[in-house]
């Protein structure tokens, strides 16, 4: 740790602390994570799911492990540095009283859904998705060479792509993941309430990656309205609250949800669904109404992949940003 010079703490959560820090040799700033738990043994720290997935884990929107250092049974994460989280992005806006465009709420979706979708090919699911673990920068994202220099490509346009959005967004925090071939049960209670998938909700113990993709509708919503989607006080309030947008779970909709709640001995009034057109500001085109109506169904089964929701109309068919198929179709 000698190399690294601490500046000031970033947060503290219940796992860790993480802090800002420079790279002395470079000068480069870092975030590193000091972990709350002693590790006696370097076997220990190796065995760790954030470290075993974050070595397989490497994409331009999943923040990089730089390196993990152990000094007298403390571990020490040490990450690439991005400027804030999408929490602080969205509270900065919303008190200058400043939306997002749809074509920023595209471009951050977009990095996340490429982000996951290489992720959940590469055998993991996140488990805790939400705005402060989406880290960002103002500088442009950085798309492989080859992908910028690939012309022949029959999706790619004919002229100079637009520029895109400078706000960069990587996945972090992998404290939570978990490989999609591990068995269940798994934990009950994982990822913030707000953006907890209703079969996480019920208590599901077989879930498995569309709990991700459920949280990215919750974001991708709040990015729209800067208000959280489903902002439950506690479970059973969470409950109503989806169950307000979405409807009473039926086993029409959602077969498994009955037996979750019949097992829960939890019994629900009839509830209409409501359009999520009106729960959205109006700039909401049509195509980002049906890409959140996709993400944000009660039947895990039913919720597209990641890499189904990148070939989605929202993306493929918007002005300036056709070519986000043809980078999607090559970065992961």
């Amino acid at each position: 740790m000698q190399r690294y010079k601490v500046i000031r703490e970033l947060g503290d959560g219940g796992f860790g602390t993480v802090s800002l820090a420079i790279y002395t040799p470079t000068g480069e700033k870092v975030a590193i994570k000091k972990m709350k738990k002693k590790f006696l043994t370097w076997d220990e720290c190796v065995n760790l799911r954030e470290v075993k997935s974050l070595k397989k884990l490497v994409h331009p929107n999943i923040v990089r492990l730089r390196e993990v250092i152990r000094e007298n049974s403390i571990l020490f994460f040490v990450f690439e540095y991005l400027d804030e989280n999408l929490f602080q992005v969205m509270k900065t806006r919303k008190d200058a009283g400043r939306v997002f465009s749809e074509s920023e709420i595209r471009w951050i979706i977009f990095q996340i859904l490429l982000g996951m979708a290489y992720m959940h090919k590469n055998g993991y699911f996140h488990r805790d998705m939400k705005p402060e673990n989406l880290l960002m920068t103002n500088s442009a994202c950085v798309i492989p060479s080859h992908v910028q220099h690939q012309q022949s490509s029959p999706t790619s346009p004919a002229s100079p792509t637009p520029p895109l959005p400078p706000l960069t967004t990587k996945i972090a925090d992998f404290g939570l993941a978990r490989e999609l071939r591990s068995r269940p049960p798994f934990t009950e209670y994982i990822s913030t309430r707000w953006y907890r998938a209703p079969e996480i909700v019920l208590r599901s113990t077989t879930y498995s990656s569309p709990i991700d993709i459920w949280a990215i509708g919750c974001i991708m919503a709040e990015l729209f309205s800067l208000a959280p989607l489903f902002p439950g006080s506690s479970e059973i309030d969470q409950l109503f609250r989806i169950a307000g947008v979405l409807g009473s779970p039926t086993p029409s909709n959602w077969p498994q949800g009955a037996k979750l709640l019949a097992a829960l001995n939890v019994r629900l009034p009839a509830i209409n669904p409501v359009p999520l057109a009106s729960l959205v500001p109006s700039r909401a085109s049509n195509e980002a109404i049906s890409l959140l109506s996709a993400m944000l169904q009660y039947d895990p089964m039913k919720r597209p992949t990641a890499a189904q929701a990148l070939s989605h109309p929202f993306f493929t068919g918007a002005p300036r940003f056709d070519h986000l198929s043809w980078i999607a179709s090559t970065v992961f």
